[in-house]
């Protein structure tokens, strides 16, 4: 698809937390979708907004970003949660809550005054720590672009109690509703929200995850291979299941990080990058079976399918009319799913369907709303564009624009 450029260049700062894996994949597909069709975008990584500096194993990666009040209680919150939640089981389940709301509050206040907001035509948000700062007020159009449903995922995780997951999922369904515009990483996250959480649906628009469709599809190979190519860490991924699978079929591969314990006896291949996608003939899924996850997606399911291969989900999964190419199968059925495509005929209808279903989610299609907003946006009263600039040069040093760390292979959530 050729890009299109609008009449008037729009002005766009995305915030995002880069992590150089899967998890800055879609702020920077939005970043290249937008500058393609002429836009001027600013795409800021906030993942060490607490730190003098976002450098792994620098003096600055371990100091606080700034003597300000506000700064150094983020940083010593951030010390709090690595001390309290990250390996005391008691303090994970019952101190995150407090972790997480009082690192929300912060982030807030020290990006309101650090950014402003007004010299932008829309302002996009990628990550939930950060949402805060769409509700202080801008002439910008704002975008709340959500991963997951929040407190449900940090449920599901382990990290509050009852009660806590309670208020926690009260006090989201206020910040959903407050934001001008919602969008989720999957439609099916939003109708998720809307029957779970009871928001309104009112501002939710669709933005679904894309994809970039491989040049040439992968090809047929007996025995068939399959692949797993992901994150390695989180509950939800439910590693136990994939050992088993892997005992189960000896063609299975596993990649990704962090490198998961050797008694689970996993074929692991370390990190690479989705071209090693080529060589294989199915994609496969593992996610534990909460109402979240059955609703939900895998971010690895359309890396899958943008290689033409067919992918392996759990039968729990729903929606699965949105992802042509998918292959349902339980623990107990698991080989014999695979067996029945092991013919090449029976292969190549699914592998071509998958193919098909990743180009309709090409990311210049999904990412089309972007442009609608922007519309809207660059119609209301012009800014100027010397005070932008003199404004942005002023803010330049407390907030660096993001970099892409080179040679870094793909691993997300989900």
């Amino acid at each position: 698809m050729n890009p299109v450029t609008t009449s008037r260049a729009g002005q766009v700062l995305i915030l995002a937390q880069l992590d150089g894996f899967a998890n800055s994949v879609r702020p920077r597909a939005i970043e290249r979708f937008l500058r393609e069709r002429g836009h001027q975008v600013q795409l800021v990584d906030t993942n060490c907004l607490a730190r003098a500096s976002g450098t792994p194993g620098t003096l600055g990666r371990m100091l606080p970003a700034s003597p300000r009040p506000a700064r150094l209680a983020m940083y010593a919150n951030d010390v709090a949660s690595k001390v309290l939640t990250r390996r005391w089981s008691f303090g994970r389940r019952h101190l995150s809550y407090h972790v997480l709301r009082a690192d929300h509050r912060l982030r807030r206040r020290v990006l309101a005054d650090l950014l402003d907001l007004d010299e932008y035509d829309l302002v996009i948000c990628e990550t939930p720590y950060d949402a805060g700062v769409l509700t202080t007020g801008t002439s910008a159009v704002t975008l709340y672009d959500c991963p997951t449903p929040w407190a449900d995922e940090v449920f599901c995780e382990g990290r509050l109690t009852r009660r806590q997951h309670d208020r926690f999922r009260r006090w989201e369904t206020r910040l959903l509703e407050e934001v001008e515009h919602l969008s989720y990483h999957w439609e099916t996250y939003g109708r998720y929200a809307v029957s779970q959480y009871g928001v309104s649906g009112a501002n939710i628009l669709r933005l679904n995850w894309g994809c970039t469709p491989a040049a040439e599809p992968a090809r047929f190979a007996d025995p068939p291979r399959v692949v797993y190519l992901g994150s390695l860490s989180g509950q939800f991924i439910d590693l136990r299941l994939l050992a088993r699978l892997a005992a189960r079929y000896p063609h299975l591969d596993v990649y990704g990080g962090p490198p998961p314990d050797p008694s689970l006896g996993l074929r692991y291949r370390g990190y690479a990058s989705s071209d090693v996608l080529k060589e294989y003939q199915f994609g496969l899924i593992t996610c534990t079976g909460d109402l979240m996850r059955q609703e939900g997606f895998s971010a690895k399911h359309l890396h899958y399918l943008a290689h033409g291969l067919p992918v392996l989900v759990p039968a729990w999964r729903r929606h699965l009319d949105l992802l042509r190419g998918s292959v349902p199968y339980t623990e107990e059925n698991f080989t014999a799913v695979i067996d029945e495509l092991s013919d090449e005929a029976a292969w190549r209808s699914v592998s071509d369907m998958a193919y098909r279903q990743a180009e309709r989610l090409d990311w210049n299609r999904t990412l089309e709303p972007l442009e609608d907003l922007l519309a809207g946006s660059t119609a209301r009263t012009p800014r100027t564009a010397g005070r932008r600039r003199r404004r942005h040069e002023a803010r330049s040093s407390a907030l660096a624009p993001a970099r892409t760390p080179p040679g870094r292979a793909v691993r997300r959530r989900g």
